[in-house]
């Protein structure tokens, strides 16, 4: 792991970061921008997606408080997915810590291409889940389907996390009659109860790059907000092809040149 970060690699990070709080806040999948970024500045995988984790916290907290007029009524179905959420993140987060690193140096190539598949993906998904709700009542009823869905996503989110809000908008886009600023909005709240979890377990017992962590603190914070705030205004066609793009390099180079 590189002992200093360059004035070069602070400002790279920072900007990734930002991108990716605001990428965070309206789609979900930041974490294939800023976590690429850490391994291009030469951050062993592990190191920085535990880093990357924490980082994006404040982005995660800036987005749902940018949503919180979309949270107003939920809180009757985010209780048991929160639960759901803490309890798969937990699970996830210990996965990473014991198993050896070069499993995750294996998988997490095989999870970037799927979150990179994840996001080309999300314009039909969203289209298929607002086909749905439309004419639909609204409804905060949680099934048992829904909850172990959260779970396993949680579970994702705490061993890898990129992506995860996209899996969350399809997921109770599905299982619950809501329009998707407001499922929008929950998604938000929940990744933020998996990133923190995970990051509680990531303190105690993984090396933490905490430089990254306070670049990557600051840019997603800020980006949050921006994303919270004019992200609707983004053009999406732009983000994904970025993301895609960061993502597949991202693949690539941990395949042949890790």
């Amino acid at each position: 792991m590189p002992a200093n970060v360059s004035g070069l690699a602070a400002v790279a990070i920072f900007a990734a970061a930002v991108a990716a709080g605001a990428i965070n806040a309206v789609v979900g999948s930041g974490s294939l921008i800023t976590f690429p970024t850490l391994l291009a500045f030469g951050f062993p995988p592990v190191t920085a997606n535990v880093s990357n984790n924490i980082g994006v916290i404040p982005g995660n907290l800036s987005a749902s408080f940018g949503y919180r007029k979309e949270l107003t009524g939920q809180r009757g179905r985010l209780l048991p997915l929160g639960v759901a959420s803490l309890t798969g993140a937990l699970t996830g987060a210990i996965a990473l810590l014991a198993l050896p690193a070069g499993v995750f140096k294996l998988v997490v190539p095989v999870l970037i291409i799927g979150g990179c598949v994840l996001v080309v993906l999300q314009p039909k998904l969203s289209a298929w889940v607002a086909s749905r709700q439309a004419g639909r009542p609204e409804s905060d009823r949680t099934s048992l389907v829904l909850v172990a869905g959260v779970f396993l996503t949680g579970v994702y989110g705490g061993y890898f996390g990129a992506a995860q809000g996209v899996i969350l908008v399809g997921l109770l886009g599905v299982f619950l009659a809501d329009n998707l600023q407001r499922i929008n909005a929950g998604k938000n709240v929940l990744v933020t109860i998996v990133n923190a979890t995970a990051a509680v377990i990531f303190i105690c017992f993984a090396h933490v790059a905490w430089v990254a962590v306070a670049l990557i603190a600051a840019g997603s914070g800020i980006g949050g907000l921006i994303g919270a705030k004019v992200g609707r205004r983004l053009p999406p066609l732009a983000l994904r092809i970025i993301i895609v793009i960061i993502g597949l390099v991202s693949a690539v180079k941990l395949i042949f040149f890790a």
